[in-house]
């Protein structure tokens, strides 16, 4: 049976040691809180970090033994790999710039390689794991080499990545050195995961403009199989934070808090110490509060509990001491003999404290800077019973993409985040009621397990997808099926793509008229009264009769803008407008002034950019470029930007070769169908076939939804040649 290998930097048990002996305790984090209950089901296995040196080998097969028993595989760093691939460049370089401080980033050669070097031990450690049919979903932003790197070793593998930080705009990410090789690693995945929509823009982006794979509905066609792109914003265990804050043990701690602040009222801040949480911001929003209304001072207290991390770090060192610094000013400032306006503390509490301190606050501060998604808010969410309670939550946490009814503020903003927290105390209970239960029903629908289940399906369906783009190599014996069925029907339609499918492509499009072989191929073909042959070009309908007008063939032209039925005159496929090509046609010449060898193709209700004639380097760049800037600028229109071989097409959305064809199809009503194209624009055609249907995809990439491929025109014209 099929299992799941989930694969992290950390596993979900932390390893200390003490005097006498090695202990294990749960560790602290969203990816153990959100996988925690799912790993040791149906015999599923958890590979990750211990998060410890180990001394020796005894005690390496000591912490094997022990791990086994709870379904885990530790990977073993060594003292130099903990400080170079995990303090190093995962948390020095890749942690800040993903967080948007790149002024604390560093770019260390040395860094880097020992980051590839442990890829690569994580990789061995799963290959040694991972069987055939196994699901190998690999976790966050330490590990961004290793689906590549499983890739390569196993090419048929089902792979799924998750970043559990934010991924951030291209602007930032083409800073590091290693860019290319990131992005490439991540795409050995066959389904990408991210909290949020703006996260997957962002790596789309990124992919399209540093490694030129462009995508479509969040798929991205890599040189061997086609990449799926999505978010799923991640959810928590509700029903244990629910049984927790309902726990005889976190209301006995709620009634001990309770006693000691009396009637004070509690706004609440948990968080980790890092500097992307905007702690030290909320406290000067919190003194702001007190200054701008005297009146809740002795009324209400803040309590911040801040978890200590990585505090011998510079940085976080230095934030540990502003944030020691402001609790002591503004608690000097303000307390009284009876009140203490901040109640700080720098530990982790067990999870009854915890739940007891979200029961009590009534209004919870989760401010970052910036956040992936942020599990605080949404345990807040699920640990208030009764309903009342605010939530005041930073718009660049992932989580105010789905917690609405959240008070949402901008984190720099000290004094909007003053005034949320005013409104927070002063908002009447039924508004309180309204918004928490909103916002309950989302956290216990979207939980961790249906974060899973989403995942895992989506996972299934990449691969579901992959199979159905992986076409046969036409071979002998399916083409003696094919010809055996063709002799055998009376009703036939050839749907035949020109450039690349019936004639090679050529600098000068305008060159490529037809040679006489093929003349005199296409004319025996239409000679035969059972073919109904259909040339479907993007071309121009005015150049496509100038070379084959004199045969009788139905002409499907500009990607089914015009169709004409062999002896019949030129129609529209529907009436259309053309005004928009004024507003385009000089962003195109732009390009073209910039990109020597590029060129403006004019029809009469679409523009063509070709770039075949640039150079092939700047020609691609160029084109990235161009299609970034017009995906833009037709975002709020009908109009759609096509990417084929060298060119981009800009026409009007919902006219395809497809529709065009179906249209041949419903008319003729065939009982034989042969369908060959080469580029992106053909897939509309083969989407419209039968599934009775011949569908052949041209060319040395044969992933397509035809079911057959074959290598070149010159492959074309010889099945051709054998139905006469």
């Amino acid at each position: 049976m099929s299992r799941t290998i989930i694969v992290s930097n950390r596993l979900p048990t932390k390893i200390q040691r003490t005097e006498e002996s090695l202990t294990f305790q749960p560790s602290e984090g969203g990816l153990a809180t959100g996988l925690g209950s799912i790993y040791r089901q149906d015999g599923n296995v958890w590979v990750g970090w211990p998060g410890l040196f180990v001394e020796d080998a005894a005690e390496e097969e000591y912490v094997c033994e022990q791990l086994s028993h709870d379904s885990m595989v530790p990977v073993f760093l060594t003292e130099a790999e903990i400080r170079d691939f995990y303090e190093g460049f995962s948390n020095s370089t890749l942690w800040p710039t993903f967080h948007y401080f790149t002024q604390y980033a560093t770019y260390e050669q040395e860094h880097w390689d020992a980051y590839v070097a442990v890829n690569e031990k994580f990789c061995r450690a799963v290959l040694a794991q991972a069987g055939p049919e196994d699901t190998i979903w690999v976790h966050d932003y330490q590990l961004l080499l290793l689906p590549e790197m499983l890739r390569l070793e196993r090419p048929e593998a089902t792979i799924g990545f998750f970043l559990h930080i934010p991924f951030p705009s291209y602007e930032l990410i083409r800073v590091l050195p290693w860019r290319a090789e990131l992005l490439r690693g991540m795409l050995g995945a066959d389904l990408i995961g991210f909290h949020t929509f703006g996260y997957m823009r962002h790596f789309l982006s990124a992919v399209q403009q540093l490694l030129g794979l462009s995508s479509q509905n969040g798929q991205i066609d890599v040189p061997d199989r086609m990449v799926l792109v999505d978010a799923f914003p991640m959810g928590i265990d509700y029903k244990r934070y629910v049984r927790a804050a309902a726990s005889e043990a976190a209301k006995m701690h709620e009634a001990n808090y309770r006693e000691a602040l009396r009637e004070v009222r509690v706004i609440l801040s948990i968080d980790r110490l890092d500097y992307s949480k905007g702690i030290a911001q909320r406290l000067r929003a919190f003194e702001l509060l007190l200054q701008r209304y005297p009146e809740w001072r002795e009324q209400v207290s803040l309590i911040m509990v801040v978890v200590p991390s990585r505090d011998q770090v510079a940085q976080y060192a230095s934030l540990k001491e502003e944030i020691d610094e402001l609790v002591g000013r503004i608690n000097a400032q303000y307390r009284t003999i009876t009140w203490n306006p901040i109640h700080y503390f720098y530990r982790s509490f067990p999870l009854e404290e915890l739940a007891s301190l979200y029961r009590l606050a009534e209004v919870a501060l989760v401010t970052p800077m910036r956040d992936g998604m942020n599990l605080v808010a949404k345990e807040f969410v699920a640990s208030k019973a009764d309903k009342k309670g605010v939530l005041i939550l930073s718009e660049r946490a992932g989580a105010a993409r789905e917690l609405s009814d959240a008070l949402i503020i901008n984190p720099t903003d000290m004094g909007q985040l003053a005034e949320a927290m005013h409104d927070a105390l002063v908002m009447p209970e039924e508004e309180q009621v309204q918004r928490m239960g909103a916002m309950q029903a989302l956290v216990r629908q979207y939980n961790v397990f249906a974060w899973t289940k989403l995942f895992m399906a989506r996972l299934e369906y990449s691969k579901m997808k992959q199979h159905t783009m992986a076409t046969e190599k036409l071979t002998p014996a399916t083409t003696a099926g094919l010809l055996a069925e063709y002799h055998a029907t009376d009703q036939r339609l050839l749907l035949l793509d020109y450039d690349g499918t019936l004639t090679g492509f050529h600098a000068n499009p305008q060159r490529a008229q037809p040679d006489q072989e093929l003349l005199l191929l296409l004319r025996a073909l239409t000679e035969n009264p059972k073919n109904r042959v259909i040339i479907i070009s993007g071309r121009d309908r005015t150049t496509l009769e100038a070379w084959l007008g004199h045969l009788p063939v139905d002409f499907i032209a500009e990607h089914g803008v015009w169709l004409r039925p062999a002896g019949e005159e030129w129609q529209l496929f529907q009436t259309l407008n053309n005004e928009w090509m004024r507003e385009i046609r000089p962003v195109l010449e732009l390009y073209v002034a910039r990109t020597a060898g590029s060129f403006i193709e004019d029809k009469e209700y679409s523009l063509v950019w070709h770039y075949r004639r640039a150079d092939a380097e700047l020609g691609a760049v160029r084109a990235r470029d161009l299609l970034n800037h017009l995906t833009f600028m037709t975002s709020n229109s009908d109009l759609q930007v096509m990417e084929g071989n060298k060119v981009i097409e800009i026409k009007t959305a919902g006219i395809n070769k497809g529709t065009a064809a179906s249209r041949w199809l419903a008319t003729y009503q065939p009982n034989f169908m042969l369908a060959i194209g080469d580029d992106r624009t053909d897939e509309d055609t083969f989407r419209a076939m039968p599934p009775e249907a011949y569908t052949i995809k041209v060319g040395t990439d044969s992933r397509s939804l035809a079911r057959f491929h074959v290598a070149s025109t010159t492959d074309v014209r010889h099945l051709l040649r054998q139905l006469l």
